[in-house]
């Protein structure tokens, strides 16, 4: 049964939200930084026409006879029109006293001659730009300074800065959303890496323990070389384990063929029942322990097979026929029918011993089950799929137990006193699987099993 995973978080989202949260960060950023530059400009612009205004006021000023004299021309004001109509606002000093214009705009303090003083103030009530100059002005017997502070209302430049925010605006939304789209992107390029490394993992068959040869990402070098390590040890362990299996399968094998000849001999010679019977049990439990030795080699065999399976073009029919031909014999000494049905040439590439050894189990386990002067049926056929089916009229599969018949040492219970190891229809499975085929169990109608392998 898979564990379930201890999830905390997803990684997807969390680089998502901050390639996200990033973006959204600096599209905020481009604004402020657009939108100041903008208005840097712009009030830049009204200054340098502010300041050209009141210097054409103040080249117009002189003094004769002695007495100031100022004619402001048409186009220092004319200069000044916006398309808002924004009100402009002057005043004249003569060497600090107020002489023309508007008395309650006052002049900055700390102005010199020939330089333009900015700042936004606020008269009547509006928020104004102003301007202040000055000019000595020097006659023939005095001397003066003329002042002039020039100050215009913000409605245009206002407008103009609206505009150029919605524009800044719409500016960062895109980058935003252009920024998003390409975070979606990176964060799928990325998390693909693992999900291609988990489909690659979750693809493999149970005894694939081969380690990971494609190429990754650098940053997932160590988990592939963690998991590689892994795979190495889980290999190393499970060969070794099959190993001592199958050495210790042919070291019990081997004594116990000695201990049934014995016994067999023994038998012919002993006349009372009692000892007789005794030694028929003893017979059948050697039987047994040979069986499930020489079944344990069986399957230590086909687990390293499947780990390095050499497929070949075969003719399943052939193959099966030969094996027909072979446990004839045994099949005769049970008054029992063997028979090879179906196609007349199947053609497969497999691993042929691995083939013909699943389907000795299947046509072993038929004989043992099925009634004296009964038929086994084998049919090898094409269409729909390319399988082995062996029929027989035996006790069947016990319905409840059908789906657990394939694992180790599993018999079903209507099997007690029959020899057997529990590893014949593993061993069938394992070979399905490693053709990447299937194994069904099934009951015939008016008894008997079926067992079909499909490959």
């Amino acid at each position: 049964m898979p564990l379930e995973s201890n999830v905390s978080g997803s990684l997807r989202n969390r680089l998502v939200l901050t390639l996200i949260g990033g973006a959204a960060l600096l599209a905020f950023l481009l604004f402020v930084a657009v939108r100041n530059y903008a208005a840097q400009v712009a009030q830049q612009g009204q200054d340098n026409i502010l300041g050209a205004s009141v210097t054409s006021i103040l080249d117009t000023a002189a003094l004769r006879e002695g007495e100031l004299e100022v004619d402001i021309p048409y186009g220092a004001f004319a200069m000044l029109s916006t398309p808002a109509d924004d009100r402009v606002f002057y005043a004249i000093f003569q060497d600090g006293e107020f002489l023309s214009g508007y008395e309650d705009l006052s002049p900055l303090t700390g102005q010199r001659e020939s330089r333009w003083q900015f700042q936004s103030s606020t008269i009547r009530g509006e928020t104004i730009r102003q301007v202040s100059a000055s000019r000595t002005l020097v006659g023939l017997e005095n001397q003066t300074v003329i002042e002039i502070v020039l100050g215009q209302t913000q409605d245009a430049l206002a407008e103009t800065l609206d505009q150029i925010s919605r524009n800044a605006a719409v500016l960062g939304i895109g980058f935003f959303a252009l920024a998003a789209a390409l975070s979606f992107w990176a964060t799928s390029s990325t998390i693909g890496q693992l999900n291609r490394l988990t489909t690659s993992v979750t693809r493999r068959g149970p005894q694939d323990l081969s380690p990971f040869r494609k190429p990754v990402p650098r940053e997932m070098a160590p988990l592939v070389a963690s998991l590689n390590s892994l795979m190495g040890r889980l290999d190393q362990s499970l060969s070794q384990s099959e190993d001592f299996i199958a050495e210790a399968a042919h070291r019990v094998r081997t004594p116990l063929a000695t201990v049934r000849s014995y016994a067999d001999a023994t038998l012919q010679r002993v006349e009372k029942e009692e000892n007789r019977e005794a030694l028929r049990s003893m017979v059948r439990a050697i039987d047994e322990s040979s069986r499930a030795a020489g079944q344990l080699l069986d399957h230590a065999m086909i687990t390293f097979r499947a780990d390095h399976l050499e497929r070949e073009e075969i003719d399943l029919v052939a193959l099966i026929n030969d094996l027909v031909q072979r446990l004839t014999p045994i099949a005769e000494m049970k008054d029992l029918t063997l028979s090879l049905d179906g196609d007349p040439q199947v053609l497969y590439s497999g691993d042929p011993i691995l083939i013909q050894n699943a389907a000795r189990n299947m046509i072993d386990n038929a004989l043992k089950y099925a009634p004296p002067d009964s038929a086994v049926r084998i049919e090898v056929s094409s269409v729909p799929h390319i399988q082995i089916c062996v029929k027989d009229r035996g006790p069947g599969f016990p319905p409840n137990e059908i789906d657990t018949l394939t694992r180790r040492f599993e018999r079903g219970k209507n099997a007690s006193g029959t020899i057997g190891s529990g590893l014949g229809l593993t061993i069938v499975q394992d070979v399905a699987t490693a053709h990447g085929g299937t194994l069904e169990l099934a009951n015939r109608q008016g008894g008997g099993a079926c067992v079909t392998l499909s490959l």
